[in-house]
């Protein structure tokens, strides 16, 4: 498989972007980049910490910057891992639709709840309820409705989920070349 489109993984915080992107990056041969990551490396601080420090609005506009220069790099053999707001912002929507594929991965929300319940390091979820984050993730599924593809991952092992977007990506290929 010669794909030359970066692959883009997206989908509510606790879906498994960032260990399914690093297994499907080892299994393409490809460079793995976690944008959460790369963010924190850039600002010396943890999401947690550029939330409380300086808000949602410059962890959005950094977001974005970091997103669109990875989008735009001259490396197509890239596995990125968004985080769970940022296919929601429209330029990174439209941009990421133009030039890459992406990959929702999509999870129940009793699944996903259960995943991030505990998790301090995901500050947008501090102190809502079950039923606020379900609603949450049912406003942000229609953001992540409009990837390339769907994967359903409740009841599937990570093998089964890099497998699933392998056999969507060679799928693709065979489509494109008809």
């Amino acid at each position: 498989m010669k794909i030359k489109k970066k692959i883009v993984l997206i989908g509510m915080m606790g879906s498994g972007k960032s260990t399914i992107g690093a297994l499907l990056s080892k299994k393409m041969n490809r460079k793995f980049i976690d944008v959460d990551n790369k963010i924190e490396t850039i600002e010396k601080k943890t999401i947690s910490q550029i939330f409380r420090l300086e808000g949602e609005k410059y962890f959005r506009k950094i977001e974005l910057e970091t997103i669109l220069s990875l989008l735009n790099s001259k490396d197509s053999e890239l596995v990125l891992s968004l985080g769970g707001g940022a296919f929601l912002d429209e330029k990174i929507k439209k941009n990421i639709k133009n030039n890459s594929l992406s990959f929702w991965l999509n999870w129940k929300p009793s699944t996903i709840i259960k995943r991030i319940r505990k998790s301090s390091k995901r500050p947008l979820i501090q102190g809502l309820t079950d039923q606020e984050i379900e609603k949450m993730m049912l406003d942000r599924n229609k953001h992540y409705a409009r990837s390339n593809f769907k994967i359903d991952c409740d009841n599937h092992k990570k093998n089964e989920i890099v497998d699933k977007i392998l056999s969507k990506l060679k799928e693709n290929e065979i489509k494109s070349q008809n």
